[in-house]
């Protein structure tokens, strides 16, 4: 019998494809048409309720989707053609791979026939993309289709979330079939989601019990398993101490009396020592990245317990040694610890963490004649009251953001965490607003990323996509400059951003209102304006050119090796 909806009758691939978007529950596919996707794109004509926003690059195609699933917990789509647009993909492809993004990349082929013959904007992207995907399909008979399709999605948003990549050669695309909605899978050897494990949890709690110094190390699995709450409840039992990775931002209230900050490279001081003093590192979601850790020999050198909960056992042990090890998905590994949960001794610690946090706050010399970025993150914070969503590119502002906002709710930091790929930032955003359209979406970028995917402008000013884009602009590349500063001797090198446009100029060029603030009065002015309008605005701060982010913990150099700037 026939799915609600979906009648059985002969289609194309093409049609079966857009109807297995749809009833996976896509909202909206972002793409860039080609010549071996035009059959996708045909059938798009005769399908209202097929969502579909066109980029101006594939790259902001992905990103896009990126953004929307980052900031929706569901799956993004998108898709591209055949050889470049395939290719264009993969940076995408792999921040979202590094930062267990749950994405469905659809691209087209070549005909069947010409596999193999180097054809015109032929790519084996299936074989370049295996290393950065959960899982890739090549699509050889059309009434796969409906099935692989089903698949991709669980497999994307199952488990250890991620990309999965399906290849549509174009005559697969237009061969005819009878249309049939699949619930089947054929997923040999994949286990989706380990069971707990409950003895791992029960010795984990008995271990709280006799710590007197416990840290938790939140990471960005807290946000992608859902498990906030279970957190709070968790951390209010256990009265252990947090800290949060650059992912893991809004997973755990920044107001919560126990959260100390983030860790690592540019992490604050109550946070590192934190780590550098705990008899018990509790890891719930973070895979104990390099930007973490920094020098791993001396990492949380007095703990006697590491122990580590996460949804993939590969991480178990991969950078630090492992005490205990607690593998299954971080909700319901949380919700069965906290049947049992009981306090640590952990009063005197508490006082301690606390003291250091009020001793040395984030802290920055402010400016009567300068506009500050700290400034700016501060006063973004304070009128959206930590409710926004915020994307960031990556560089300076992209820590200034992670040390000055303050995060209240998960889903509400949207950046490019492992890969640190420079022009996510906004097209991350107009993903997150398609996802979220009743929210506020702040972009907040650098003046070079901003210029690796500004043509997307073009996206929110046909579609009236009411991003508020900030561009922090010093006029260099920020954050090779801070480090050919500090670690090469002030030898600078490629940094000038000379040539770079009147930002303002380039929004209104797209028909969108640009903004421009250089001090505190007109940076309040503007942004205040920027936040009482319906449709999107850009607005670009002016900032010192030779402002650095601190603290800073070098590579090579431990955690409490920190360098604080001004405030040694």
């Amino acid at each position: 019998m026939a799915e609600e909806g979906f009648s059985q009758e002969w289609v194309t691939g093409s049609q079966a494809l857009l109807r297995s978007l749809l009833r996976e529950g896509t909202e909206c596919v972002f793409g860039y048409p080609g010549g071996n996707v035009l059959y996708i794109y045909d059938a798009m004509v005769n399908e209202p309720n097929f969502k579909h926003i066109l980029t101006r690059h594939e790259q902001g195609a992905i990103h896009a989707a990126d953004g929307y699933a980052r900031s929706t917990g569901r799956v993004g789509v998108c898709l591209a053609t055949s050889g470049p647009g395939a290719t264009n993909l993969i940076t995408g492809i792999a921040t979202a791979y590094m930062d267990s993004v749950p994405l469905v990349i659809i691209t087209g082929n070549v005909s069947s026939a010409l596999i193999g013959t180097d054809a015109f904007q032929e790519a084996d992207i299936v074989s370049m993309t295996m290393p950065i995907t959960k899982h890739n399909y090549f699509v050889r008979d059309v009434r796969d289709l409906p099935r692989i399709v089903h698949e991709a999605f669980h497999i994307a948003s199952t488990g250890r979330k991620g990309p999965v990549l399906i290849d549509i050669p174009k005559d697969v695309s237009n061969q005819r079939m009878m249309y049939q909605p699949s619930d089947e899978m054929y997923l040999r050897g994949y286990g989706a989601t380990p069971n707990p494990d409950y003895a791992a949890i029960d010795e984990l709690v008995k271990v709280i019990k006799q710590s007197e110094k416990p840290v938790i190390i939140a990471g960005g699995g807290v946000v992608y398993s859902d498990a906030s709450q279970e957190l709070i409840e968790f951390v209010k039992k256990t009265k252990i101490p947090v800290v949060t990775t650059l992912l893991g931002l809004g997973g755990f209230p920044s107001a919560n009396e126990l959260w100390l900050g983030m860790p690592g490279h540019h992490g604050v001081y109550a946070a590192n020592m934190a780590i550098q003093e705990a008899d018990l590192v509790l890891s719930i979601g973070s895979r104990f990245d390099d930007r973490v850790t920094m020098k791993v020999v001396g990492f949380a050198p007095q703990a006697k317990w590491i122990a580590h909960i996460d949804i993939d056992p590969a991480e178990i042990g991969k950078n630090i040694k492992t005490d205990i090890a607690c593998v299954g998905d971080i909700r319901e590994v949380l919700e069965y610890a906290n049947t049992i949960a009981e306090p640590a001794r952990s009063t005197a610690w508490i006082e301690h963490v606390q003291s250091n946090k009020k001793a040395y706050p984030l802290r920055y010399k402010d400016s009567e004649t300068e506009l500050k970025p700290q400034y700016v993150i501060e006063m973004i914070s304070e009128t959206t009251q930590g409710d926004a969503i915020i994307t960031t590119d990556v560089g300076q502002h992209q820590m200034w953001t992670a040390q000055f906002y303050r995060f209240k709710h998960p889903r509400s930091l949207v950046t490019s965490g492992g890969s640190g790929t420079m022009g996510f930032g906004f097209p991350s955003a107009i993903g997150a607003q398609a996802g979220n359209p009743d929210r506020l979406v702040v972009s907040i970028n650098g003046d070079g990323g901003m210029q690796m995917c500004a043509q997307e402008l073009a996206i929110c000013a046909l579609q009236q996509i009411p991003v508020k884009i900030v561009v922090l602009n010093n006029g260099v590349l920020g954050m090779v400059r801070q480090q050919q500063e500090i670690m090469y001797e002030n030898r600078f090198s490629q940094i000038e951003l000379a040539g770079s446009p009147d930002f303002v100029k380039l929004a209104e060029a797209y028909g969108i209102k640009g903004l421009r603030a250089g001090t505190k009065a007109e940076a309040r002015e503007a942004w205040h304006e920027a936040l009482n309008t319906s449709g999107p605005v850009l607005v670009e701060f002016v900032i010192p050119r030779d402002e650095n982010v601190y603290p800073m913990v070098l590579g090579g150099t431990t955690l409490d090796q920190l360098i604080m700037g001004d405030y040694e």
